[in-house]
């Protein structure tokens, strides 16, 4: 039966500027640990005319598997204010406002967090979960500021209801699709791919993430997962721009646990190696050609 009132209409998100998807077609490959990095890194960009950084939050659409809350720190977190509108006001944590679903969850017996809480529903109630994080948060806050320059959305892995959801609904400016050097996640790569243009989102480009683990002792790259070399070959058969190759570097999962992303550690560990510098200056030029991409 054909659609009452016509196609669906696109619109805005309420006080954000830009929105930026962060997807992967297979779950795993570290996509809402780097979501929360590279919206850190996006954060520290100075403007080079007027010094000014972008202000950018963070949306947590998994709503099955929300990584946020630990990611940044906000796990026994109170549940979010509302505005006298009703809206939902974010948290914040390291200068950074984010929403997830995992601040909407009641917490298990005898937990101080709602990390073990199960979200058990079907399609509908997924979707509209889904709009009320869109379209019900205030991303000004309690003190009014101006909003949003940049969201960046943490998106569920798989191509499903959720991002089918935001592409119908939003206008999305571009979207960040991560992969690990495996076949199994390259595959799915391009499935992602397939699915933001056929919804109408344009592809900022793809993000190698544990490319390689930089050795301590002998500092050569060593490819534990394979080599990057399909994935550069996917990028080029897909047309798509090459946003970095991050190597493996323990102190990402480490600072991630700690709820301090790795992106806000800018001198690099001893104990890293030299992964960690290579890791801070992928991630900086990742968001540098994110921001461009974005006409920032």
């Amino acid at each position: 039966m054909p659609r009452r009132g016509g196609p669906i209409q696109k619109r805005p998100l309420p006080h954000v500027k830009k929105v930026l998807a962060v997807a992967s077609g297979k779950g795993g490959v570290g996509k809402s640990t780097v979501a929360v990095n590279l919206a850190f890194s996006l954060a520290m960009r100075k403007d080079p005319e007027t010094g000014l950084r972008p202000r950018v939050g963070v949306l947590d659409l998994d709503i099955f598997g929300p990584s946020i809350p630990k990611l940044l720190g906000l796990e026994s977190s109170d549940e979010p204010h509302l505005t006298s509108e009703g809206a939902i006001v974010p948290l914040r944590n390291h200068g950074l406002p984010c929403m997830s679903m995992g601040f909407l969850l009641p917490r298990t017996a005898g937990s101080d967090s709602s990390a073990d809480t199960p979200v058990v529903w079907r399609g509908l109630m997924v979707q509209k979960a889904v709009q009320q994080l869109l379209f019900d948060v205030d991303w000004r806050g309690q003190e009014g500021d101006t909003g949003l320059d940049i969201l960046v959305i943490d998106m569920p892995p798989g191509t499903g209801d959720v991002p089918l959801t935001l592409g119908q609904l939003v206008n999305v400016d571009g979207a960040v699709i991560v992969s690990t050097p495996q076949d199994v996640a390259l595959t799915d790569v391009r499935k992602g791919v397939a699915m933001f243009r056929k919804i109408s989102v344009p592809i900022a480009g793809i993000l190698l993430n544990q490319s390689h683990f930089i050795c301590p002792s002998c500092a050569s790259p060593h490819h534990l997962f394979g080599s990057p070399a399909s994935f550069r070959e996917t990028a080029a058969r897909m047309d798509v721009n090459v946003l970095g190759e991050l190597p493996l570097v323990p102190g990402v999962s480490e600072g991630g646990d700690r709820g301090v992303p790795y992106a806000l550690i800018k001198t690099a560990d001893s104990a890293q190696g030299g992964g960690g510098k290579e890791w801070n200056e992928a991630m900086e030029g990742a968001a540098a050609r994110v921001s461009r991409f974005l006409g920032l």
